[in-house]
């Protein structure tokens, strides 16, 4: 075991949490890593209703008696989901803890703690992780320029912004992007972290709810084969390489708006992605984690070679030199 400050605030046994996903964080996914030890976690956005999400959340509860989360990101949009409803089925339906991104925290952290629910927000800015912080949040993900999804607009490489978080947050710190390894888990411990978060890490695991083709092109893809899109609409976006996602940055490179690349980034098109394997139907999310990606093991296996990695990295590896 590794305890940690998040360990045992969080009550899980390793210092690994994987991370929302869209499409892809379901019910049998997060109980998955949750049984090996992790925080699991289910992506509310994925289902189409607050009642589905509500029968993730009793699917899991069957699958696992540890701790777990739901991911609730909140966005603003011309045409929103329902997140007072998303966030009411969270609240009622016993789930330890939430992960939110997306809006300020301080709008929603005393109502998860009034239901004893906590609060694991994702900033990708010292700044932002001081807001957080200061907003009541429990643990802090601090997400590197080298993640899927939404790395922020200021490009800052994760062992820079750990180190620079780790002189200003007393809360634990997760480090997300760009970890895939036991060794990366050891450097973010020793950068000051209390754990990892890994989202594009757990998307080639057997359990995971994507076609296999989706999870052997991890496996062959290095750390070049991802594209930033969004980047003139300051929505900066990292997803996987591929005709679609060239096209988009081609478009709005020679300045194109949103509305000319809508239906390329239709998420139904990515869905197809993970449904099929047609890894050029519509846009889908890596990291550049991708590059560490050797294997498809189990959730269970994974998590325990990364724990027993670390150790070794820190035990076998690094004191023998120092002494």
């Amino acid at each position: 075991m590794l305890t940690t400050r998040f360990t045992s605030a969080f009550g899980v046994q390793t210092p690994i949490m994987q991370g929302g996903m869209q499409w892809i964080g379901n019910a049998q996914l997060a109980a998955a890593v949750s049984n090996a030890g992790g925080l699991g976690t289910i992506t509310a956005l994925t289902f189409a209703t607050p009642a589905d999400l509500a029968e993730q959340i009793r699917i899991c509860q069957s699958l696992t008696d540890k701790p777990f989360a739901v991911n609730l990101t909140t966005l603003p949009s011309i045409n929103p989901p329902p997140y007072a409803e998303y966030q009411a089925v969270i609240l009622e339906g016993g789930v330890p803890v939430v992960e939110t991104s997306g809006s300020n925290p301080a709008t929603f952290v005393n109502t998860y703690h009034q239901a004893g629910v906590k609060v694991v927000h994702k900033a990708t800015s010292v700044k932002h992780a001081l807001k957080a912080q200061q907003a009541g949040a429990d643990a802090i993900a601090l997400i590197g320029f080298e993640a899927a999804g939404h790395p922020g607009e200021l490009d800052v490489p994760l062992f820079v912004l750990l180190a620079a978080a780790v002189r200003q947050i007393t809360v634990p710190l997760l480090a997300a992007g760009g970890i895939a390894s036991g060794s990366g888990l050891a450097a973010a411990l020793a950068l000051g972290a209390d754990g990892v978060l890994m989202a594009t890490r757990f998307m080639a695991t057997v359990e995971a709810p994507i076609h296999q083709r989706v999870k052997e092109e991890l496996v062959a893809r290095d750390e070049l084969q991802t594209n930033l899109i969004f980047r003139q609409l300051r929505n900066t976006a990292r997803v996987s390489r591929n005709s679609v996602s060239d096209e988009v940055v081609a478009i709005l490179s020679a300045g194109g708006e949103f509305a000319d690349v809508r239906e390329l980034v239709a998420g139904r098109r990515g869905r197809t992605v993970y449904e099929t394997g047609d890894l050029e139907a519509g846009i889908w999310w890596a990291g550049l984690s991708q590059a560490l990606i050797e294997d498809i093991p189990t959730c269970a296996a994974l998590i325990e070679r990364m724990v027993q990695e670390a150790k070794d990295t820190i035990t076998t590896t690094l004191v023998p030199e120092i002494a």
